[in-house]
């Protein structure tokens, strides 16, 4: 460090280059919190207050925004110190190991955390009778639960000096020392990420193939059986006919075994209320799978320059290269609101009701009838 500090001092367009990099780096990490923050509570306000907004994939929705904003609001600024104090970690080891713990919690989280909403969103365009009976507020906790207790078991073993925490001066944040493969142990957090998210994109593979395949398939139609004085004949017969009545679908008066039970009334929209369901959950699945890329664009070249200096003995990585992977893993905690509100109709509805202040004023449309 002082052979560098010399060198700075004695050539003045490396010291000016050093000083404009730092103000960059300042200025977008800033832009980074500030996004990352405003987006995120935004969103998890949007959440708590729609009560239509109460629904399983919403849940993780507001799990993922909390990771995030914690992680903005607690992880960042110890770079931004980092990089005011010239690449250097001014505060105890005890400390840098927590703050790379948490870095590396977040991260694990968010990579659970998508493999699980990948599984629950094939199950609710496949298995969707199972997953409107079986998901419920109390299932979603259980998983938020499970995910959060895989990835403090992920990162807290490296606490013990298991694949060591240290704060690396190239990246500007206390984090796995990729060394080696042959002189660390960070290899198989690596690998465990990758197979998590490889895992996931091939979750949402298989839910996209059922949907192709049953793209030709018409929806069922409702046939009721058709009673005279209660004697059944059609589709439906004797109990099944009876089950009609209650379903709405009676003829004639009120069979003898079922006096006393109200028949409901048949909706005959119920197809299409079906049909409107499914797309809602296609929709949702489309903005979760784009979560997902996200998460594995901006984690990719981070990922990918870890794996070079695991695997390629005293590789050297330019500067550039790294900076740039580095600040993309913080912008992805920014950029999830981003992607949320782009591909989910249904959150753009959502905040126009409830946030009108901060739209802009529209000529309001005449009421119309449709005969």
């Amino acid at each position: 460090m002082a052979n560098t500090s010399d060198l700075r001092e004695s050539n003045p367009s490396l010291q000016n280059y050093a000083i404009t990099a730092s103000a960059v780096k300042l200025a977008s990490l800033g832009l980074i919190i500030c996004s990352s923050l405003a987006g995120n509570i935004l969103l998890s306000l949007l959440v708590l207050k729609d009560s239509s907004l109460h629904k399983t994939p919403y849940y993780f929705l507001l799990d993922l925004c909390f990771a995030d904003i914690i992680r903005s609001a607690v992880c960042f600024p110890f770079v931004m110190i980092s990089i005011v104090n010239g690449s250097v970690w001014s505060y105890s080891v005890i400390s840098c190991k927590i703050v790379a713990f948490m870095a590396v919690l977040f991260c694990f989280h968010i990579a659970f955390l998508l493999f699980c909403v990948s599984v629950t969103r094939y199950m609710a365009i496949a298995h969707h009778r199972f997953y409107s009976k079986r998901m419920t507020l109390w299932t979603c906790v259980a998983v938020i639960c499970m995910v959060w207790t895989l990835s403090v078991a992920m990162a807290f073993p490296p606490v013990f000096d298991v694949g060591t925490y240290k704060f690396i001066s190239e990246e500007e944040q206390c984090i796995f020392e990729h060394r080696y493969v042959k002189a660390n142990d960070t290899l198989g957090f690596m690998l465990m990420l990758a197979v998590i998210v490889g895992t996931t994109h091939v979750v949402y593979i298989k839910m996209l193939c059922f949907v192709y395949d049953h793209r030709k398939m018409k929806p069922a139609q409702l046939i009721p059986a058709i009673s005279q004085n209660w004697t059944f004949h059609g589709p439906g017969a004797t109990g099944q006919a009876a089950a009609n009545w209650i379903a709405g679908f009676g003829r004639g008066p009120t069979p003898p075994t079922l006096v006393g039970i109200r028949q409901a009334s048949h909706n005959a929209n119920r197809r299409l209320l079906v049909l409107d369901e499914f797309k809602m959950e296609k929709r949702i699945g489309k903005m979760y799978y784009m979560i997902t890329l996200a998460f594995l664009l901006f984690w990719a070249p981070y990922i990918v320059s870890c794996y070079v200096r695991v695997f390629v003995k005293e590789s050297a990585i330019p500067q550039v290269y790294l900076t740039a992977a580095v600040w993309l893993t913080f912008a992805q905690a920014a950029a999830n609101p981003v992607v949320c509100f782009i591909f989910n109709k249904e959150l753009r509805m959502r905040f126009r009701a409830c946030f009108p202040c901060c739209l802009t004023t529209q000529t309001p449309m005449e009421p119309y009838c449709v005969i």
